[in-house]
């Protein structure tokens, strides 16, 4: 086998390990779980999507309501009603310094984290500021993406194995679609933001222009300051961009190299 085929598949084996641990294999053991709660659905709830859940959520924040004995513990925290995210790892995390919020209780701000298939953090804090200044809650962005996330991950993964399996040039275009997943999950992001920014409703406490939200960087909304920033689910995908470019230039050398030497 020529050097770089066996390189490429290297390269894209890692990848597609970094994107199963990040964001298929969690999305896919807990998906329809959120659901099962809300619907009081507990006993439906698989033994596998809890293991996954406890797992993922190590370290993760939780919010200052949580009780300290629920924490990693899915089972702990349904019973104590506390807020509930998703398993995958998180890709952006925002926050909002709101004047009237106790500093020691939020240190930089009300804190909520952006996920393929949800959201985490302060959810209902976030809720109740979007209401204060007209905006929708947060629930009311991303759910086509949210919906469609596990099968496109899953779909994606497959077309990885293929890339890895077949050595034909039409699979190694497969991996444009990794080494573009950052600038595609900002692209999908930045269109969420402008939504809630420019669909804004009578119901705030009072009226503001429609704006757009600050994408990366420190911000304000109204008199809330506001912080966007990338966490580790983010610094994953640049990981797997990373290893899929390698992936499809030793591909693309190998494939190229063969077909000179049978000419």
């Amino acid at each position: 086998m020529h050097p770089s085929l066996i390189k490429a598949k290297i390269f894209a084996f890692i990848a597609l390990l970094i994107l199963t641990f990040s964001f298929t294999f969690p999305m896919i053991a807990f998906h329809g779980t959120l659901n099962k709660i809300e619907a009081g659905k507990i006993n439906e709830i698989s033994p596998l999507s809890k293991e996954v859940w406890n797992l993922y959520n190590k370290g993760k924040y939780k919010s200052v309501a949580t009780p300290k004995s629920a924490h990693n513990n899915l089972d702990k925290m349904i019973e104590s009603e506390s807020e509930i995210g998703p398993a995958s790892l998180p890709i952006w995390a925002v926050s909002l310094e709101a004047p009237n919020y106790p500093k020691k209780a939020f240190p930089q701000g009300i804190p909520v984290y952006f996920h393929f298939d949800g959201y985490s953090g302060e959810v209902h804090e976030m809720d109740t500021i979007n209401h204060y200044v007209g905006m929708d809650p947060m629930w009311r962005g991303g759910h086509f993406e949210r919906a469609i996330g596990p099968y496109a991950l899953l779909l994606l993964s497959l077309g990885i194995i293929f890339f890895i399996i077949y050595d034909k040039k039409i699979f190694s275009y497969i991996m444009l679609v990794p080494i573009f997943l950052p600038l595609i999950f900002i692209a999908d992001y930045s269109y969420w933001l402008y939504w809630f920014g420019h669909n804004l409703h009578d119901w705030g406490a009072f009226k503001i222009k429609p704006f757009m939200p600050t994408v990366f960087g420190d911000g304000k909304i109204a008199q809330f300051t506001t912080h966007s920033y990338p966490t580790i689910g983010f610094y994953m995908l640049l990981l797997i961009s990373f290893f899929s470019l390698l992936a499809f230039f030793a591909k693309q050398k190998a494939l190229k190299e063969i077909q000179n030497e049978g000419k």
